[in-house]
């Protein structure tokens, strides 16, 4: 425990030197709340009475949020539409001091919307508004050559792909490459079923769930969802070399491999869950400040797993404040003790 505190200390108090690019599928997260008390007698659905309308920033864009409420320097490259979502999103994140030079407007889509209905704290129904036609080249050109320049200045790179079009096997490859060549970290958040496209990372976080999906499109491959995750893992190694493998397993914590180490298995931290959304940013966002400030897999990846325990306690999409961290941390650290 005296080691992951110290590492706690260092990652707090170098955080606000280095510059964290997140790159990746930006969405607005829009939540409408109230209160429902009869049925509709158009259909056999709740009436919401709206109380609350809140807007935050989603995707690749609650990464870039966590990395900078963790207290790092941030910029995030991808794409918006024009239109009242995109100018929402961009308020939101300049009301964080997120840098937005990499931040591609297109004016031919809609900017990615997820808003949820909630009454008495339960979702009722989610709409979510998104284009995923193809990008024109033009735009692709125009995003590469920013995140080139904005490269130049980071200290950790982040790819969150959901599978909304920025990330692509093409422009995976050649930003991994391009970061490679400046020796910049990269820590992938992937939602391609092929790893492979992502190989050249410093590490690579599937949930439990994307893992199994991944191991199961290996040719020859049929893996027992109730086996043990280790041989699963020596079957995605392989393909991410030298890439390292970080599965998020829910309740069961979180579990890292290394090529040519012993694997590592974390326990969840949590006592009780409000709701995941958002958790797996948080841990991408833990990891490349951890990683920027000069810490080891291991060491990141703890601090990662407190990050997520503070989440998964809030509800909606959260951004894990340096002030939560260091108290988790701490109380972490009393728990162990009193044992």
């Amino acid at each position: 425990m005296p080691e992951i505190n110290e590492a706690i200390t260092r990652f707090l108090d170098r955080a606000p030197s280095i510059t964290v690019l997140v790159v990746g599928d930006c969405m607005l997260d829009a939540y409408v709340s109230g209160a429902a008390f009869r049925i509709s007698p158009e259909a056999p659905v709740p009436i919401v009475n709206v109380s609350r309308r809140r807007y935050l920033p989603g995707g690749a864009a609650n990464v870039a949020a966590n990395a900078r409420a963790m207290g790092a320097q941030v910029a995030i490259a991808g794409v918006t539409g024009v239109d009242e979502s995109g100018v929402r999103l961009r308020q939101e994140l300049e009301r964080r001091d997120i840098g937005m030079e990499a931040l591609v407007e297109d004016a031919t889509r809609a900017t990615i919307t997820k808003t949820r209905i909630t009454a008495a704290g339960q979702q009722i129904v989610r709409f979510d508004d998104e284009d995923l036609a193809p990008f024109a080249q033009p735009l692709l050109a125009e995003l590469k050559s920013r995140c080139a320049t904005a490269l130049g200045s980071a200290h950790v790179c982040v790819i969150s792909d959901y599978a909304k079009g920025v990330a692509s096997d093409a422009f995976c490859r050649w930003l991994i490459d391009e970061a490679a060549r400046l020796k910049v970290p990269v820590v992938v958040d992937p939602k391609s079923r092929d790893l492979s496209r992502y190989r050249g990372a410093s590490v690579i976080t599937p949930n439990l769930k994307e893992a199994m999906e991944a191991a199961a499109a290996l040719p020859g491959s049929a893996p027992d969802p109730c086996a043990d995750l280790d041989p699963l893992a020596r079957l995605l190694l392989p393909r991410i070399a030298p890439s390292a493998l970080l599965v998020t397993r829910g309740e069961a914590g979180m579990s890292l491999f290394e090529n040519g180490k012993q694997e590592i298995h974390l326990p969840a931290l949590v006592n009780e869950v409000a709701d995941v959304t958002g958790a797996g940013d948080t841990v991408v966002s833990a990891l490349a400040i951890a990683l920027g400030v000069g810490l080891n897999l291991h060491r990141a990846a703890q601090i990662a797993n407190i990050a997520a325990a503070v989440a998964v306690g809030h509800h909606g999409t959260w951004a894990v404040r340096a002030d939560e961290l260091k108290d988790a941390a701490a109380r972490l650290a009393e728990a162990a003790r009193a044992c």
